[in-house]
């Protein structure tokens, strides 16, 4: 006897709005990625080497790498919980950015400092320089998103 399960249209966007979510986190996380790249808030290190120093590592491309595994991650994140939400441009810029500072309070200021042996929760240069990076992960994700699904010409979830 077969059975047959029939998901909701919710939970049959889930898989799409995954891909979406991890195009638009490499796209935000190249951005970002130029920005850490670039600054240097602190005794003349990039802060994509900082990023490296959670492997153990001091090496940009090493930074780089695991920099986009966890862009990568964030933005399928994204797509899952939030996709439904920001498929039209306005709503996705502002969940982007929202979901950025999130990342931000998450990663910068928690998991990666105290994985580094500093205190957490702290603001300074280099966490100042984090908040903006951070920002722009959000915007080119949520943009990027938004993008993708007009692009598809397919709207899942809720009408608006």
């Amino acid at each position: 006897m077969a059975t047959t399960v029939q998901a909701s249209s919710r939970m049959a966007a889930i898989p799409v709005h995954a891909m979406w979510g991890a195009a638009a986190g490499l796209v935000g996380g190249v951005g970002m990625g130029i920005w850490m790249s670039v600054s240097r808030p602190t005794m003349d290190t990039a802060m994509i080497t900082m990023v490296a120093g959670l492997l153990g590592s001091t090496n940009a491309f090493a930074g780089w790498l695991i920099h986009l595994s966890i862009a990568t991650f964030a933005g399928i994140t994204f797509g899952v919980v939030l996709g439904q939400f920001a498929q039209r441009l306005a709503p996705a810029v502002v969940l982007g950015l929202l979901y950025g500072a999130a990342w931000w309070v998450l990663g910068a200021l928690w998991i990666m400092p105290a994985n580094m042996g500093m205190p957490v929760f702290q603001w300074n240069d280099v966490t100042a320089s984090s908040l903006g990076a951070h920002l722009v992960f959000g915007l080119l994700a949520g943009a990027t998103f938004a993008g993708i699904a007009q692009a598809m010409g397919k709207r899942t979830g809720p009408a608006r």
